[in-house]
């Protein structure tokens, strides 16, 4: 099988998606590289151009190389050659399980969860339902139309994307012109309404080793730049802290390796997966699992498996042996 790097996509969270193909291109230095655009075409790019583009987080970024057509065109000549994808993707269909359909229905092997286990995790209303079954405790969901009668209950809530990644979209609803503001941004998308519960925000991340055993890692506490994990403090801010392993009691800890590891069973992950939660004074709070996490420099998976002391090459290695017995059954 020919390793092949697939990266960029047609959604918003195509800018961190480069960022983890440079990541990915440093330990895998002998895969292709093939970038998804934006206007849905496929191109051959080289090691030049994509570790040459300084600010991935910011600048879109433009390959060098061949086109190869649309998306599915190019799927069809991955199969051909006999290609293995090392997904460097993020969020829209590169997450939502529509990428994965296409490649399952080719037989293309690919790191990470399947179709179906990466359209339930995407969506967090779904996420919440699954996970509740596996005895993880979420947060009640607010409609939209209840949402000044909750505000009233609540004092605060917080509003995001019911698909999505990356912290985009976040409203925090402290007053009833905050409710406008979410009512005009689920004109365009379907939003999910919670109440705000204060606390330290933790994730942990869960591995499947080659053997096919899982284990979590260690769980990571986040210190936000400005109070809140969004967009710009994950990727942007200087003043953002990452703590791994957190600073979290032995039981907190051994609280958020236990749901992690019961949301990637329950929504049927493959491979690796992250999952946020919320310690707060009212217990551990589930917030969503995602199956194709961020694995730039910076990112919080590589961490993880930096803490748990396993390399990033040898993780590759592990998910591509995965990858290529999945397919093969």
């Amino acid at each position: 099988m020919r390793i092949t790097i697939l990266f960029g996509g047609t959604n918003k969270e195509r800018l961190v998606s480069v960022a983890s193909a440079q990541a990915l291109h440093t330990a895998l230095p002998d895969a292709d590289l093939w970038f998804w655009d934006v206007d849905n075409t496929v191109h051959e790019t080289s090691p030049q151009a994509l570790l040459a583009h300084a600010r991935p987080f910011e600048e879109p970024f433009k390959a060098d190389g061949r086109p190869l057509g649309p998306i599915e065109p190019a799927l069809d000549r991955a199969k051909a050659e006999d290609r293995l994808f090392v997904f460097g993707l993020h969020g829209g269909m590169a997450e939502n399980g529509e990428l994965q359909a296409m490649c399952e229905m080719r037989g293309i092997a690919f790191t990470g969860s399947g179709s179906a286990s990466s359209y339930l995790a995407f969506d967090k209303v779904l996420a919440k339902r699954f996970a509740a079954i596996a005895g993880v405790q979420t947060l009640p969901s607010v409609a939209l139309q209840d949402a000044e009668a909750a505000l009233g209950q609540y004092g605060k809530l917080i509003a995001k994307p019911s698909r999505d990644g990356s912290s985009y979209g976040l409203i925090f609803v402290n007053a009833r012109q905050d409710i406008v503001a979410v009512r005009n941004a689920s004109k365009t998308e379907d939003y999910l309404i919670e109440p705000f519960i204060a606390g330290v925000e933790a994730t942990c991340g869960v591995l499947e080793l080659a053997d096919g055993s899982l284990t979590a890692l260690p769980p990571i506490e986040i210190i936000p730049a400005e109070g809140a994990f969004d967009y710009t403090a994950k990727y942007l801010a200087k003043s953002t802290q990452e703590i791994c392993p957190g600073r979290f009691s032995a039981e907190v800890t051994t609280r958020l390796m236990d749901h992690a590891m019961r949301a990637h069973r329950v929504l049927s992950c493959r491979g690796y997966s992250r999952s946020d939660f919320i310690v707060s004074d009212k217990g551990l709070i589930y917030l969503e699992t995602n199956t194709l996490p961020g694995l730039t420099k910076a990112s919080l998976y590589p961490k993880a498996l930096h803490a748990q002391g396993v390399t990033f090459v040898d993780f590759l290695t592990g998910q591509i042996e995965l990858a290529a017995r999945h397919v093969r059954r």
